[in-house]
């Protein structure tokens, strides 16, 4: 194998499928990056068993030279070192040639690199996939959405199906969402798509952080293919595949309350940054937990109170309060990632009493909604 290739391209596409490559492997080679040389192009893969990511590297693209092909050929190099190594080449190209016995040359400017390769037919097979049901999405819409959930998903591991976002499509609609069971966060949108199939998974919420760091803000439409036990996102030049979490994820439109008692319209960043002050002091130990209190005239009283270090009263004006007077505590990191995922400038907070969850949603925007369980403080 041997190839001449834009370092800045190889780099880009190194630190992508690094993405998928981990240390902590029980097989050896998937600690390497594959790279194929074809007539087309090179291909770098990158997997740990669960996340599979394949970066394709085209000979020209718009009529500009990206790489020369001079021999076919592939060859699996060690990830940690090979990715340092194209980061601090001195030029603007590189050559890679694999010798005899797999040992590999990287070479530019006046720098030559020799690594020891590894067969790359002993490297795992990626899926294979069937693309029969594929549906379409923009790629900021993805990255939004993923954006928009992600955070609520469980970070323990004693149940498993609550690390993922469960993905449900129908309708020509999909909807996400991700529950830790303190907080459930809730995104739908229109899809494109080509039969009308109907899909109920669940993708770990590591696979989806990782493909949204990878994915361009653009709004190029992306491909999703859903199997009985794979993902394949589809994106120019880029395949990632992830494994599906096994299990059935609960059902959580029983946990949405349909009524309220209280409703409170406010400013979206006055009272993320009201809560953001409040929290100051309650960060010490783990309780991180505000009050929040209605008093007359549609003002909102939020404080915190931490016997060891101090207290932080607030008052805030809502834009209007309905029903019942309210008090209620709750985690203030948990509502600053909510407030943080949410577009507009005013938000609705429903309330159904003091010691039941309560919904938050942008004005005139049903497609996206944070739910957060109260903390019992008295």
């Amino acid at each position: 194998m041997r190839f001449i290739i834009q370092r800045d391209r190889l780099v880009q596409s190194v630190q992508d499928v690094m993405k998928a490559v981990t240390s902590r492997t029980t097989i050896p080679i998937l600690t390497g990056i594959k790279i194929v040389a074809t007539t087309e192009g090179v291909t770098l893969t990158g997997s740990d068993s669960d996340i599979s990511i394949e970066s394709f590297i085209p000979k020209e693209e718009d009529g500009n030279e990206i790489a020369e092909i001079k021999q076919p050929g592939a060859i699996v190099l060690q990830a940690k070192f090979f990715s340092e190594i194209v980061k601090k080449l001195p030029t603007d190209t590189v050559e890679i040639h694999v010798e005899n016995q797999l040992q590999t040359v990287i070479r530019s400017g006046k720098s030559e690199f020799k690594l020891n390769g590894l067969d790359a037919d002993e490297y795992p097979h990626l899926p294979q996939i069937k693309e029969e049901n594929i549906f379409k999405i923009p790629t900021d819409l993805l990255k939004a959405m993923i954006r928009q959930t992600v955070f609520s998903v469980s970070t323990s591991e004693t149940r498993p199906i609550l690390t993922g976002v469960n993905w449900k499509v129908g309708n020509g609609e999909l909807t996400c969402v991700a529950t830790d069971s303190h907080r459930l966060a809730l995104r739908k949108a229109k899809i494109e798509t080509e039969a009308d199939e109907s899909y109920n998974v669940v993708i770990p919420g590591k696979s989806l952080g990782e493909l949204s760091k990878i994915l361009d803000d653009n709004n190029d439409l992306i491909d999703i293919v859903i199997t009985e036990n794979q993902v394949l996102f589809k994106a120019k030049n880029l395949l990632f595949f992830s494994r599906l979490l096994e299990g059935n994820y609960p059902d959580t439109s029983k946990l949405i309350p349909n009524e309220s008692k209280t409703n409170i319209v406010v400013n979206t960043k006055e009272f993320l940054h009201a809560i953001d002050r409040a929290s100051l002091l309650a960060r010490e130990g783990r309780n991180n937990v505000v009050k929040f209190t209605t008093i007359q005239d549609g003002i909102i009283e939020i404080s915190s109170n931490t016997p060891e270090i101090g207290n932080v009263v607030e008052e805030l004006q809502s834009q209007s309060i309905e029903g019942e007077e309210l008090k209620i505590s709750f985690s203030a990191k948990f509502m600053m990632d909510a407030l943080k995922t949410l577009e507009g400038s005013e938000i609705t907070i429903s309330f159904t009493g003091a010691m039941r969850p309560f919904v938050i949603r942008p004005i005139n925007d049903d497609s996206i909604l944070q739910l957060i369980l109260p903390v019992r403080t008295y």
